[in-house]
């Protein structure tokens, strides 16, 4: 019995990785409300789960592709892959509609770039500081820092090696949880009690799964808006991120 669903498992590999990735989403949901209480947000722990996967993966194989090295998950590495990663992308932009975004007016619109550009600079002075001198290196954790989407995107883009995209994921894993768990901690400070307080929040802060999660458990009505503009972060960051961010970085490091 065994071997027929490995044999079955292996012929249909996408949906394998999808199978896996639900138990991953299901499993990390119950780790978010059982022993955080939703103050740590499941899509983050499912990350730190996927990656320690991914390393035990690649320690078994030898090989750089996590998990997807083995035949068993092998349809990881589709499910992983530029296609499904863009179109899952695309779909979250059509989620927006640009007359609410508009609500925020100029104060969202600056909060958005600063949000993107802020820690871009951050994450590459970090990475400059730990020996990545290379502008690739430096653009691609740089962009780590503005999401953990547009770092490997940033980084396919400019030819940056598997470990560095992989330490830009790293680097925006850890901003959103520090956002997950800093937001009710700081939301007096901050004034989190309006919509628009929420969008220019949302625009500063970047990282949609860490801005939905820190304001849900702030006040809940407050997620839309706070959403709406962090989500523009993932478009902003791949659309800047290999070009003027790069050309930038660049021009300053050679």
């Amino acid at each position: 019995m065994i071997e027929i669903l490995e044999k079955a498992a292996i012929q249909n590999g996408l949906v394998t990785a999808f199978a896996v990735v639900g138990l991953i989403i299901l499993l990390s949901g119950q780790i978010s409300r059982r022993l955080t209480f939703g103050r740590v947000h499941g899509s983050a722990i499912a990350i730190v789960i996927g990656l320690a996967l991914a390393y035990w993966g690649g320690t078994q194989t030898g090989g750089h592709k996590g998990l997807a090295d083995m035949s068993l998950f092998g349809g990881i590495g589709l499910m992983g892959g530029a296609m499904l990663r863009d179109f899952a992308i695309v779909a979250t932009a059509f989620e927006v509609q640009a007359t609410e975004a508009r609500k925020a007016g100029l104060i969202g619109v600056v909060s958005l770039l600063l949000g993107t550009v802020l820690p871009f600079i951050v994450g590459a002075c970090i990475a400059r500081a730990f020996g990545y001198s290379d502008a690739v290196s430096m653009t691609t954790i740089g962009a780590g820092a503005v999401t953990y989407i547009v770092g490997p995107v940033t980084g396919a883009a400019i030819g940056a090696s598997p470990d560095v995209m992989a330490l830009s994921i790293a680097t925006g894993l850890v901003k959103a949880i520090i956002v997950m768990v800093g937001t009710p901690i700081a939301a007096r400070f901050l004034a989190l009690k309006t919509p628009r307080s929420a969008m220019v929040f949302g625009g500063l802060a970047g990282t949609v799964s860490g801005v939905s999660a820190g304001l849900a458990a702030t006040d809940r009505k407050l997620v839309p808006y706070g959403a709406l503009v962090a989500t523009f972060h993932t478009g902003l960051g791949c659309l800047m991120g290999p070009s003027v961010l790069f050309f930038a970085t660049k021009a300053l490091v050679g």
